[in-house]
């Protein structure tokens, strides 16, 4: 499991940097202004879930959960600390269904 640290895009353009997936799941910091760019080199559908730890008058909020298609990619958030933030360590705790040919980048706009 990594933490990924979000990368500001600046007005002189950013290049981002993209970690490769970890099977067992990946972490960043929250944010309003933190998305995340998934991108899937793989031949089949992978599903990136967000695992919420909101809950609304004391019912559980159900994970964010988002389809990135074969060959395709997605930006996904704002990844806001009070849906998505882990009362333990504060981070966004990540899952795919599978972690291979996948990369990310997080980054803050």
């Amino acid at each position: 499991m990594a933490t990924l640290t979000p990368q500001a895009v600046s007005l002189a353009g950013t290049s981002p940097t993209y970690a490769t997936a970890t099977s067992g799941g990946d972490k960043v910091a929250p944010g309003d202004r933190t998305v995340l760019h998934v991108k899937n080199g793989g031949a089949s559908s992978v599903t990136v879930t967000l695992t919420a730890t909101a809950s609304v008058r004391g019912q559980a909020v159900g994970n964010v959960t988002v389809a990135v298609p074969a060959s395709g990619e997605r930006l996904i958030g704002p990844l806001a600390s009070d849906l998505l933030a882990s009362p333990v360590d504060g981070l966004v705790a990540i899952g795919y269904s599978s972690a291979t040919s996948v990369t990310l980048a997080a980054l803050r706009i």
